[in-house]
């Protein structure tokens, strides 16, 4: 499959001075690009060149296989459109008169809507889940619901390409996951190419076929999110001195508390993350054993515990784990255990439990 919408050595800036240069994307329909960087790296500057709000210093960007700069403004807005960041505020329209803003490129120069024309806005603002707000006044609603009435005049443009900055800025998580499920919807159904930015990272690495990476003044990494969201990458993407991510659960991690650990915890199955985020909150250190290295809790304890005593994976917690945690465990002042199943793979954490209770350690 082709590029549908690509850059060639494309330099951007302002006042003739570059700020990213050799720009080189290359978006096919079907899929959707995410770029993700440092506030102030560059993203919404590309995307302001790409769409030609701000001209680009050099090279070209591509659209349907031809020039941009050789296009027709009409011709681009049958084929691209745009939801930026910055606030709309239309005086005495409904959400049906917003949405139906996106028919211009097809109503000729008196701009009047046929019937067909009312269909498509009708029919787009039905696909953004939208058909409740048609009539209401666009300056009375929230911001999600702004976004999925602004989504629906991009749709009704029928383009090819969506251009977004920072989609889901503005909004709650009901709405974020919202309007992200309708564009993955959309790229599937409509075989739309979809380039935009976002700041959550967790997001991105869901919702993205493929993720450019801006920083240091240029396109720094492009790749599969597989390939992009690894911890060292992301820390070292965004310059984080403190911390961690955690790309299996695509989250940040803050960092252990310092000191050697007060409390030990018997976890596992996911039952000790809550203890885990806990402890940390409370700044008290504190160490986690025994953990099977492919347990749902592991991750999260490599992260924020002083010390974690694990097994291999598929294998029952040995003699030489169970006597380091049985060590590790005497010397803290406490012992939690969340954990309430035990089997055969941990029954070695059972007799932790037990060891705990006798000496009177178990909170």
């Amino acid at each position: 499959m082709r590029d549908y919408l690509y850059t060639e050595k494309m330099a951007v800036g302002y006042g003739g001075q570059v700020l990213i240069e050799d720009i080189c994307l290359h978006l096919r329909r079907g899929e959707i690009m995410t770029l993700i960087g440092p506030n102030g790296s560059g993203k919404s500057t590309i995307l302001r060149s790409i769409i030609r709000q701000i001209a680009p210093i050099r090279g070209t960007v591509y659209l349907d296989g031809r020039p941009m700069e050789s296009m027709a403004a009409m011709d681009i807005a049958r084929r691209l459109s745009v939801l930026m960041t910055d606030r709309v505020h239309p005086e005495l329209m409904t959400c049906r008169d917003v949405a139906a803003t996106g028919r211009y490129p097809y109503t000729g120069k008196l701009g009047l809507l046929t019937p067909a024309d009312r269909e498509k806005v009708d029919e787009a603002l039905e696909m953004v889940h939208g058909e409740e707000l048609a009539d209401r006044d666009f300056a009375r609603i929230s911001d999600g619901q702004r976004q999925r009435v602004l989504l629906a005049r991009a749709l009704c443009q029928e383009p090819e390409v969506i251009v977004l900055d920072e989609p889901t800025s503005f909004l709650d998580i009901r709405y974020k996951l919202e309007l992200l499920s309708i564009l993955k919807d959309m790229v599937r159904r409509r075989d739309l190419a979809v380039l935009m930015s976002l700041h959550e990272l967790d997001l991105a690495q869901k919702v993205s076929d493929r993720v450019a990476c801006v920083h240091n003044h240029a396109i720094d990494r492009c790749g599969t999110p597989e390939e992009i969201f690894t911890a060292g990458y992301i820390l070292e993407l965004y310059d984080a001195a403190r911390g961690s991510y955690n790309p299996d659960f695509g989250c940040l991690e803050l960092e252990p508390p310092a000191g050697a650990p007060q409390v030990f915890v018997i976890g596992g199955g996911g039952s000790g993350i809550p203890v885990y985020r806990r402890l940390q909150r409370q700044g008290v250190p504190f160490a986690v054993g025994v953990l099977h290295e492919n347990d749902l809790d592991y991750p999260v304890a490599k992260a924020l515990a002083a010390a974690v005593i694990s097994e291999d994976a598929f294998a029952p917690i040995g003699e030489e784990a169970f006597h380091a945690a049985a060590e590790r465990m005497m010397s803290c002042s406490g012992v939690l255990c969340p954990l309430s199943a035990f089997g055969p793979m941990n029954e070695k954490n059972r007799l932790l439990r037990e060891l705990a209770e006798r000496e009177g350690k178990l909170l």
